[in-house]
């Protein structure tokens, strides 16, 4: 009898919880939407000012606010002011931010509250909480790829583009010198986070153009997509590569099992995830080798010069380091998850693949090349307004580039159909003219008119000269 009632009430509390969930399924399907509010508790311990900013931007710029909220930093207390703060003399104080303080629609526009703030925050901002990561930056190419570029290719130093395609185009990923006129950031150069923008306070890059602002996440930096924002298309493809690798095969499969949060400098193979990404192979510390924001540490052969160098010895931007050790880090990075052998013949095929690239196809070319100038053959006033110089530019800019960079990170489409089977009739398309010339003693064709090509050759006085 006993048994009976219990079941009976048990039933009743059954069909008692199953109306009361069509109910609430109900009311959610006829409610309508609303935006999910992102509570944030404000710790007592912060300035007013810090308060200040909070609440105005809460308001003002919630997708900021809420990315902010969502963040380590907020976790840790650190808040706008801690970032954003400035000098009262600083050249990047935001004058208009002043007006927000004279405002008597809301509680905190007053004096009362009043700070100088810059939107630009820069690497020697962020090396307040991060020295050895804003330091091993500062040493990169990451840091320093404004430098790169001006020093390596034509298209700025020959005025072969116009300065607003730099600016959309170039500037977003090598970064802009950011200039101020009348107390405000001037359009040719703002905004800009590409990685080797040179700031008012002389830090260089932008550490946003990783990790994306405000919320500054690890696990988006590890992801390959943010590399691939800027590593990607037809010059320097790794994106691309990447994706048609074994590595990124795996990760199409298994990204959502890795734990992409895992502390910075415990992130580690096999265990949080099963094969690397980007960062895992050029950043991230695995086995006996560090964590560093240096991605010039590890490599051995300067893949994207035009004739492959090691890259202390790449005069654009020496960089200071020793390959073979570089090498060694990199082995120790591979054997996490390859064998000895395995990594030890990689490096023999792309040892190969660099110097079949070097004596077959760059300079032969290069030697021509300079035969035409020699001869006045091809006019050096300009560059790309003739079709030889096109061919011999992609020659290494983009096939070239791609047939290397195919390798060393094992694509083999890229390393073959996208590069050295592209390479072959650009080399004997920039022969076929270049010898004519040569035998005929005929310039080769100049095209009469160049699309745009309105650029400023000044070198920005920022830029330290070439090392001899």
């Amino acid at each position: 009898m006993m048994k009976r009632i219990v079941l009976i009430i048990a039933l009743m509390c059954g069909l008692g919880g199953l109306v009361a969930a069509g109910s609430l399924v109900a009311s959610a399907k006829t409610a309508p939407n609303q935006a999910k509010q992102k509570e944030f508790r404000i710790e007592r311990s912060m300035p007013k000012e810090a308060i200040a900013c909070i609440e105005c931007h809460k308001k003002e710029s919630p997708g900021i606010f809420a990315d902010w909220a969502h963040s380590r930093h907020a976790s840790a207390n650190i808040t706008c002011l801690d970032c954003h703060k400035a000098e009262e003399f600083d050249a990047d104080v935001s004058k208009d931010h002043y007006k927000q303080y004279e405002r008597a629609d809301q509680k905190y526009g007053t004096k009362e509250y009043k700070v100088p703030i810059s939107a630009l925050v820069t690497p020697k901002d962020c090396s307040r909480c991060h020295p050895d990561e804003a330091k091993q930056y500062a040493r990169s190419k990451h840091a320093n790829t404004l430098e790169i570029v001006w020093k390596v290719d034509p298209w700025m130093n020959k005025g072969m583009n116009s300065d607003n395609e730099r600016t959309t185009g170039c500037y977003h990923c090598h970064g802009t010198v950011v200039k101020f006129k009348d107390g405000k950031m001037t359009p040719d150069s703002w905004p800009s986070v590409g990685v080797g923008r040179i700031n008012p306070d002389g830090s260089k890059g932008s550490c946003s153009a990783c990790h994306t602002r405000h919320r500054f996440s690890v696990a988006e930096a590890r992801k390959p997509e943010a590399c691939g924002q800027c590593h990607l298309g037809p010059d320097h493809p790794q994106i691309e590569i990447f994706m048609e690798s074994k590595h990124g095969d795996i990760y199409t499969a298994y990204a959502d099992e890795y734990n992409w949060n895992a502390a910075p400098g415990t992130w580690t193979p096999g265990v949080d995830y099963r094969a690397p990404t980007c960062a895992a192979c050029h950043m991230s510390g695995a086995g006996p080798v560090l964590t560093s924001h240096d991605v010039t540490e590890r490599l051995s052969w300067e893949l994207q010069a035009p004739l492959t160098v090691r890259p202390e010895n790449f005069k654009p931007f020496p960089a200071k380091t020793n390959w073979k050790v570089e090498r060694e880090k990199m082995e120790a990075i591979c054997m996490q998850c390859h064998s000895k052998l395995w990594v030890q013949n990689h490096y023999v095929q792309l040892d190969k693949n660099v110097q079949e690239y070097n004596d077959n196809y760059f300079k032969p070319a290069k030697k021509v090349l300079g035969q035409l100038y020699a001869k006045g053959l091809l006019d050096k006033k300009r560059f790309f307004d003739e079709d030889v110089e096109f061919h011999f530019y992609e020659l290494w800019h983009h096939e070239g580039r791609r047939k290397r960079m195919g390798t060393a990170m094992a694509g083999p489409d890229y390393a073959w159909w996208h590069g050295a089977y592209d390479m072959k009739p650009k080399f004997n398309a920039f022969m076929k003219e270049a010898l004519e010339s040569l035998k005929t003693g005929k310039p080769v064709y100049k095209h009469p008119y160049y699309p745009n090509a309105t650029g400023n050759t000044k070198k920005p006085s920022e830029i330290p000269p070439t090392s001899k």
